[in-house]
């Protein structure tokens, strides 16, 4: 990084062990299972794919504005940070290290394209034993962020995981959804999702769209020290892991389908969340956002 302020980096430019880096009090991180160990997945020489030494995921622990906190990084570089057996492993890990240390907060920084098609049943049974250790980890009390800004998005697997934490903070160039655009359009269609139409991609599956859906909890600038600076805000806030918090979370889906059901496009949507001139929000930045969606929670106060 070259800037005078490697805070003011681009999230999404950067390579994952950057963004731990700079995420985290500075000196304060200790990586766990690095590329040294050469821990890596033994599915991939067998089936002649190469290999990296930490196998795409970063994990470790450090500080974050003097407070403990565990920490992982998926690497979008090496295979869209897909998910295999031992970078699931090193995820499953980290959680059930923080049971015994009892972190302020468990941060994942989620970059993958889904589960390798290499590893197949392999990698979704790791993407399972991913979000048990996370809600076992939540159900204990300690905070789990999910921390979304990476060029290739949240998909697939990371995208269910990403959705089982206390809370979500999305750049407004980020992506989060369970089936990436080429993956509805292999399946459904051109007609149904155009996976080359770059707009409406991120227009569906985009931060400013998650944020105004609250799929997101935060929405911030493509910069590593407005991530740090979210991050900051939740730590210790934990939310409660109860029947009645996931029954409430059903009956807000079962009243987004039905309020929204019939709607094509997210502008559609934008629309009957009251915005006044929807299709200009894709031309908003992450504050003006923040402020729209402020405006018009207090505009359907009764």
């Amino acid at each position: 990084m070259s800037l005078a302020n490697p805070l003011q980096a681009s999230f999404a430019e950067s390579t994952a062990r950057e963004r731990v880096l700079q995420l985290l009090d500075a000196g304060s991180f200790t990586e766990i299972l690095g590329p040294s160990a050469r821990v890596m997945s033994p599915h991939l020489s067998q089936l002649g794919v190469p290999s990296s030494f930490d196998d795409g995921v970063v994990v470790g622990e450090g500080r974050l504005g003097g407070q403990p906190v565990l920490v992982a990084a998926q690497e979008g570089e090496f295979m869209g940070g897909g998910v295999g057996e031992v970078h699931g492993a090193k995820l499953v890990g980290l959680f059930q290290r923080a049971l015994r240390l009892r972190p302020a907060a468990v941060l994942v920084l989620a970059e993958s394209g889904g589960v390798r098609l290499h590893e197949a049943n392999a990698g979704l049974i790791a993407v399972s034993e991913v979000m048990r250790a996370l809600l076992a980890t939540r159900a204990a009390g300690i905070p789990t962020l999910m921390l979304i800004g990476g060029a290739n998005g949240c998909f697939g697997g990371m995208g269910l995981v990403a959705r089982c934490a206390d809370h979500v903070v999305m750049s407004d160039a980020a992506r989060l959804s369970m089936s990436g655009p080429e993956v509805i359009e292999s399946s459904h269609g051109v007609e149904e999702f155009d996976a080359k139409d770059r707009a409406l991609v991120w227009r569906t599956t985009g931060g400013k769209h998650r944020y105004l859906m609250g799929d997101c909890d935060v929405l911030v600038d493509d910069q590593l020290g407005a991530f740090r600076e979210a991050a900051l805000q939740l730590l210790g806030q934990a939310r409660p892991l109860t029947l009645e918090a996931l029954e409430q979370e059903h009956a807000l889906l079962a009243a987004r389908l039905a309020d929204h059901g019939d709607c094509a496009d997210a502008v559609d949507i934008w629309r009957h969340l009251g915005i006044p001139d929807a299709p200009s929000v894709v031309n908003l930045d992450a504050a003006d956002v923040r402020s729209l969606k402020h405006a018009v929670q207090e505009g359907a106060q009764p």
